[in-house]
């Protein structure tokens, strides 16, 4: 165990560069939870794999995170700031490396989930390193800035890989970020500080398998919905989306009964505040939304309307920028107007866009796809700064830790469903729509508005959980002895 570090006086000027540099990293390694979206087509042909297979390369990236942040909070009681940015850094570059020289499949979705565990470390590296060093008056701001990096990255994802394929191949999506990623670890590691005292924690090792098994069992059950094969598999999907279930309702299960005696992976006590479980609920159906969207966009341009990647990562940019641009001006109306007065017409806004997705053709023209993309980013805006900054708000600080592993887990759950939902769907309803005699270009086209018709019903539940969205109330204060408590969770645990 390392020896305790206490956490150091830094100038305001030092703690906005400490920040800087975390929030960077983050969003480089964040990139790569959506970069592989527009290069599906291209790598179904170069490696003869189906859409539902090439989808695993996002759904594998967003599962890992899902089961490796909660075991994060209890890494990172045990290392200092610089090992675990050290090895985060290590964990990316190194499947980065693998993935840009994969001679097959098997070896690039492997490299992708190396390239995610690193990704997992540094999200939680970050939120606790600003829980630290960011007085509570200003956390609010701080942290629509690092939501904005969360949400903006995996949306600029498939522009990026949209121009990069137009020059070169898929392997230039793994060779550009390597250096840029590579140079953030060597400016990381000179200009970082140790936080906090990294102490010995216990972690209840049977909840690792549990969580890993049932949300792994989970997605790939509902990756095989809908699909052409699914009678040929060797376990029906639904049994396997079953078992997934049944798996995490055990994992639930000892995690109640730890908090009884021991120190559950993750304390389920957060889910007894309204608020934090409207917020949770609300994101979780975002996600599922926004990353099926992301996934079926790319294939409907190229395929569908023969668009090439170039072509396609410019239309989907200016979606990414608008993002981006609204993130500071949300958080400022969040400060005016509290989360309901925001949330709800944001809410209203995805669902209306996903809808109007549904009733694309072939013939629709690339400007309303514009259109339609750049409103649906603003609309997500409008939810994700709210919900992220509020949320966490109504806990007390000693369950700080546990309500951001549970926010981040459930989130990379709910856009990995969703993407496995939505391409399950499209390739179901695409094989279908062949066996009816239609051509290739307008099967594809009806499965994508399949698929975008499952999105705007996931996009009306959004709605209808946004509307329980109340202002939340201020954290409840804690005893003295629970004060005592905070302060040791909050040196001893870590939030994820």
């Amino acid at each position: 165990m390392h020896p305790p570090h206490a956490a150091p006086a830094l100038s305001p000027a030092r703690v906005t560069a400490v920040l800087r540099i975390l929030v960077l990293s983050t969003f480089v390694v964040l990139l790569n939870e959506t970069i592989m979206v527009n290069a599906i087509p291209r790598l179904m042909r170069e490696f003869e794999v189906t859409a539902a297979a090439a989808g695993w390369l996002s759904t594998a990236f967003m599962l890992t995170m899902a089961v490796v942040i909660p075991v994060t909070g209890w890494f990172l009681q045990r290392v200092t700031t610089r090992t675990a940015f050290g090895l985060a850094m290590t964990l990316f570059l190194t499947g980065t490396a693998l993935a840009a020289a994969a001679p097959a499949f098997p070896v690039l979705l492997a490299a992708r989930v190396i390239q995610a565990s690193g990704t997992a470390v540094m999200m939680p590296l970050l939120m606790t390193t600003l829980m630290t060093l960011v007085p509570p008056q200003d956390r609010g701001r701080v942290m629509g800035n690092i939501t904005l990096v969360i949400s903006v990255a995996p949306a600029l994802g498939p522009a990026v890989s949209g121009v990069l394929l137009q020059l070169g191949t898929w392997r230039l999506l793994f060779l550009a970020v390597l250096p840029i990623a590579g140079a953030m670890a060597v400016f990381g590691l000179r200009k970082l500080v140790n936080i906090g005292e990294p102490q010995a924690g216990p972690i209840d090792w049977p909840s690792v398998p549990l969580a890993a098994a049932g949300f792994g069992a989970l997605v790939y059950g509902l990756s095989g919905l809908g699909a052409g094969d699914a009678a040929k598999a060797l376990v029906p999907p639904p049994a396997t989306a079953l078992a997934g279930a049944v798996l995490v309702g055990l994992f639930a299960w000892r995690q109640l009964t730890l908090q009884r005696s021991s120190t559950p992976l993750l304390d389920l006590r957060t889910l007894t505040f309204r608020h934090f479980s409207v917020a949770l609920g609300l994101m979780c159906l975002s996600f599922m939304a926004l990353m099926g969207a992301f996934i079926l966009l790319p294939i409907y341009l190229q395929d569908v309307r023969g668009l090439t990647s170039l072509q396609t990562g410019l239309l989907l940019i200016p979606g990414g920028l608008t993002m981006g641009l609204l993130g500071p001006q949300v958080g400022k109306l969040y400060d005016r107007l509290g989360a309901p007065r925001l949330v709800v017409p944001g809410a209203v806004l995805t669902a209306l866009c996903l809808g109007l997705f549904a009733l694309m053709g072939a013939q629709t023209s690339p400007w309303l796809v514009l259109a339609l993309h750049v409103a649906l980013s603003a609309g997500m805006a409008f939810v994700f700064t709210p919900i992220f900054t509020s949320g966490l708000s109504v806990l007390p600080p000693h369950l700080y830790p546990h309500g951001s592993a549970i926010l981040g887990s459930l989130q990379q759950v709910a856009a990995a469903a969703g993407t496995a939902v939505v391409i399950s769907v499209m390739s179901g309803q695409t094989a279908a729509a062949a066996a009816d005699g239609a051509d290739a270009t307008g099967a594809l086209a009806t499965g994508i508005r399949w698929g975008f018709g499952v999105g705007a019903v996931i996009g009306a539940l959004t709605v209808l959980v946004a509307l329980l969205v109340r202002t939340p109330p201020a954290p409840p204060q804690p005893t003295e002895a629970e004060a005592d408590g905070a302060t040791t969770d909050k040196t001893a645990q870590t939030p994820a």
